[in-house]
């Protein structure tokens, strides 16, 4: 059965305070879920289950002192394996030599192209971004180096305008500010795209980052704007997936719940799943327990046994 994960980065589950934008922000597709009320620490409590989709608060700081952060925690749910711990520290932005070893090694999509399954990262690369990283002014994010691991073809502009890929903001807003002719999406045309792109495939991922952007600038009609249309995407998503489509979404850590701080926080992430079976998710705690119900939900058994 094929799954497609989407990754948010920085989308915490926070209390029910001022700060926080999922009280304030209509979202209506989420608020379905829970009888009208936000994505907040008092709707969820200790985690919801009904027959069709599971809801788990999901721990961060996998047992390491200080703020979680992107490169270990992406890592974390990546590879199953704790870089935090193995590091003895948690990393941000992007993946340290111990890290891109670890995911060489362990990737989820290196597993889906050692056992037969067909991968894709579904979000769309620019030559500007293969131009920066050759001259040495940006380097890839986990989840690239996890997806080059796998042997995974990135996606280009023409697979975007063919509907073969989606632009990390969705609208493809920004790719048209610097200069690029595409046309600009609605959240739902964005999602249909993604949707046809994973029904195609076994194991499927989507990474939308402006979350985390947004909690570090702290502004709340950005983070409602966003917000609500992860919304729009995510609902069409969900209404419109096959029966045999698992729909997994997670994140790394916490931000854009708490605007009173620029930095992230320790809340714990929501891990949602909307599957025909979400048997192989109920045990989720911590990021790397994603990882192996991921596998085990596609009938992948491994052992890491270097870590």
């Amino acid at each position: 059965m094929p799954l497609l994960l989407v990754f948010i980065d920085g989308f915490g589950l926070g209390a029910a305070t001022d700060s926080n934008p999922f009280v304030t922000a209509e979202m209506p597709f989420i608020r379905s879920l829970f009888s009208g009320n936000p994505l907040v620490k008092e709707t969820v409590g200790e985690g919801i289950q009904t027959a069709d989709w599971l809801l788990l608060p999901t721990d961060t700081t996998m047992g390491v002192a200080g703020i979680p952060q992107s490169a270990t925690g992406q890592t974390a749910f990546l590879s199953g394996i704790n870089a935090a711990r193995i590091t003895g520290r948690h990393i941000h932005g992007f993946p340290t030599r111990a890290l891109r070893e670890i995911l060489e090694q362990h990737s989820l999509f290196k597993v889906m192209n050692d056992n037969g399954r067909r991968a894709v990262f579904a979000n769309t690369f620019t030559e500007e971004y293969f131009d920066t990283v050759k001259k040495g002014k940006w380097r890839h994010s986990a989840t690239t180096t996890a997806a080059l691991a796998g042997g995974c073809r990135l996606l280009m502009i023409p697979e975007l305008l063919r509907g073969a890929a989606v632009y990390q903001d969705i609208t493809n807003e920004m790719l048209r500010e610097k200069g690029y002719a595409v046309p600009l999406y609605e959240p739902e045309e964005a999602a249909r795209h993604l949707l046809g792109l994973a029904q195609q495939q076994d194991f499927t991922l989507f990474e939308y980052f402006q979350t985390d952007r947004c909690g570090h600038a702290q502004d709340r009609d950005w983070a409602h704007l966003i917000l609500n249309r992860l919304d729009r995407f995510l609902g069409t998503i969900i209404a419109g997936r096959d029966e045999t489509l698992s729909v997994l979404v997670v994140s790394d850590h916490g931000n854009i719940e708490d605007l009173s701080v620029k930095s992230h926080t320790f809340n714990p992430v929501p891990t949602f799943v909307f599957a025909e079976n979400w048997l192989p998710f109920r045990s989720i705690l911590t990021l790397t327990d994603i990882y192996d119900s991921v596998l085990e939900t596609m009938g992948i058994s491994i052992i890491n046994e270097a870590f």
